[in-house]
């Protein structure tokens, strides 16, 4: 249960029974907050009520406040309710409805803090879609949990969820990759070959080694010395192919796994992009113009000429966009709005794309394009994800894909582990860079978030295997628990945080965003490890008492439902809740 709607709603009735609702605007319910006390001496909760409905009725805030507090200690779960400030309301909850919750945690388990919110809409996230021309580079990490983590948060309040990797293994850069494969090829046939052999568009990355090799051993020399037409093709498919493979066994180590992968070969052999362009020409969204020369640099040779262009002004983009090069093919862009119509076209409530910092500036032109498609009635929201600085004790190393000197994806999960990897990627707001320190988060210590979580969950399960070496008999019938035994200060503040758990779900899952979840769980963790060490320094405290079977019984609930918190966050995070450390 999400106490705060539950309390919102007291709040309301409380109002109402003022009979003074007719005075209220329309929206009178939504502006009305409550939320935790910034200070626990303050209570637990805190609402804005009198101070945005005192205006309309003409009243005093601090009166009103009183007034709304007055009605509000009629109920029995509020044994305080006080005006702070210039009319805030502080209210402080009873330990019977915090003993109360527990039962409900255990009850749950794993699934505590699901939600109905998402009413079972279907949602499409797309995300890490790295172009197909080699293993997944360790930035790309950060958009993938991310992508995954928003996923699995949308599915706990109750969307429909589909995972998408677009696969853009049409154009350009597919041929350079294939003309890469080449050189290797030749290479793996006995010839000597340079770096003069590739040019700035190429990968010249010994991970493309072993993919000519397998060519050679298959086919042998026959496209030695046979031109582009004849071997292009060719060395275009089974390259991708081989990419693919890579990049779902990167995927795979970092827990990720996709439920849909979208083909841009597919969609242009299927004419999608003319078909997406006519009905986007049909709205009077496609003209002939001429575009001005970029303001943010100069181009020596930039000159104007008559372009395809989509209208994406209109729809709250800077400048128009280009849909057809030069040479008569469709633009990156043009593929993109064919992309997304698809999407819609296969009846998606909502479109989440996360991005990595280098679309950025894809973000307008997407949605413009999106908002044309669907007469405004649809939007795609776009996450980007900042850089990944990734630091080996303190010290930065540098990355380049083409170069080949780039650290994979798959290495810094050998190194660290997928959970320290997942969750490093996800500690912070995305629009923050990360920096990554390989040394730092394997250490064993307070200051690594992922450590110090999996220590509580460990230490709990130690608990609880202690206990029942202790109590063989000892069960945690959920209806016949001593919960009244927890009234101390430190239980019943691990009881509160706990049941800020499903509020914590929504809050990200709306938001989109979830470092709010890294976050929480290491409050729960400091919180955990705060009652743990109380009852180091006063024994009365201890989770396990010979002599007091009942508090035993009491606390181990409380624990148990500590680790089931602790462990239904992990889920969302992708990583697993370790039984020990060691």
């Amino acid at each position: 249960m999400n106490l705060f709607p539950v309390f919102h709603a007291y709040i309301i009735e409380s109002i109402r029974a003022l009979n003074t609702e007719d005075l209220l605007p329309s929206d009178w319910q939504q502006k009305i907050t409550i939320e935790p006390t910034r200070d626990p001496s303050h209570g637990d909760l805190a609402t804005n009520a009198a101070m945005v409905l005192a205006k309309p009725l003409g009243q005093s805030p601090k009166d009103l406040a009183q007034r709304i507090a007055s009605s509000l200690l009629g109920r029995p779960e509020i044994i305080k309710a006080e005006v702070a400030g210039p009319g805030f309301i502080n209210l402080t909850l009873s330990p019977e409805f915090w003993q109360a919750q527990i039962p409900t945690i255990l009850e749950k388990g794993i699934n505590y803090g699901d939600a109905a919110l998402g009413a079972n809409q279907k949602v499409n996230v797309e995300f890490v879609s790295t172009n197909p021309t080699g293993p997944m580079h360790a930035g790309h990490g950060r958009n993938a949990v991310l992508g995954d983590t928003v996923s699995a948060l949308l599915s706990k309040v109750g969307y429909d969820v589909c995972r998408e990797y677009y696969v853009n293994d049409a154009g350009g850069q597919i041929n350079a990759l294939a003309r890469s494969v080449y050189v290797r090829y030749r290479q793996a046939c006995g010839e000597t070959i340079s770096d003069a052999d590739f040019d700035a568009d190429m990968y010249g990355a010994d991970y493309l080694v072993p993919l000519a090799k397998q060519i050679f051993e298959q086919d042998g020399p026959k496209w030695l010395g046979q031109p582009q037409e004849v071997w292009l093709d060719s060395f275009r498919e089974v390259s991708v192919h081989e990419m693919m493979n890579l990049i779902r066994q990167d995927l795979e180590a970092l827990g990720v796994h996709m439920n849909v992968f979208t083909s841009e070969k597919v969609l242009a052999a299927h004419n999608q992009v003319q078909k997406t362009l006519d009905i986007l020409q049909a709205k009077g969204d496609v003209y002939q113009g001429t575009l001005a020369p970029p303001k943010d640099h100069v181009i020596d040779d930039w000159e104007p000429r008559p372009q395809t262009l989509f209208k994406a002004t209109a729809y709250g983009d800077d400048v128009d966009r280009p849909l057809c090069k030069s040479d008569g093919a469709w633009t990156y862009f043009a593929g993109d709005v064919a992309y997304h119509h698809n999407k819609l076209d296969r009846g998606f409530d909502h479109l989440v794309n996360i991005f990595g910092a280098d679309h950025s500036g894809y973000v307008k032109r997407i949605q413009s394009a999106v908002k044309a498609l669907t007469d405004g009635q649809k939007t795609v929201e776009i996450k980007v994800c900042q850089m990944v600085n990734f630091l080996d004790n303190g010290v930065p190393v540098r990355m380049s894909k083409r170069a080949g000197t780039f650290i994979t994806l798959k290495e810094v999960i050998e190194r660290v582990g997928k959970d320290a990897t997942r969750y490093m990627m996800v500690s912070r707001h995305q629009d923050m860079p990360i920096d990554f320190d390989f040394a730092k988060v394997i250490e064993q210590n307070r200051d690594n978030p992922i450590f110090y979580i999996q220590y509580a969950h460990a230490r709990i399960q130690s608990v609880l295997r202690h206990s029942r070496e202790m109590f063989p008999s000892l069960t945690l019938k959920i209806t016949e628990l001593p919960l009244h035994l927890l009234k101390d200060d430190y239980e019943l503040a691990m009881i509160k945080i706990l049941t800020n758990w499903p509020r914590q779900v929504e809050v990200a899952a709306q938001t989109r965003e979830p470092h709010r979840i890294a976050n929480f769980l290491y409050d729960v963790a400091s919180t955990f490890h705060g009652l743990w060490n109380k009852g180091k320094d006063h024994t009365h405290l201890r989770f396990i008492d010979p002599q007091d079977f009942a508090q035993t019984q009491a606390r181990l609930a409380l624990i148990t439902a500590t680790a089931t918190v602790i462990a239904s966050g992990l889920k969302l995070l992708g990583i697993t809740p370790v039984q020990e450390m060691r």
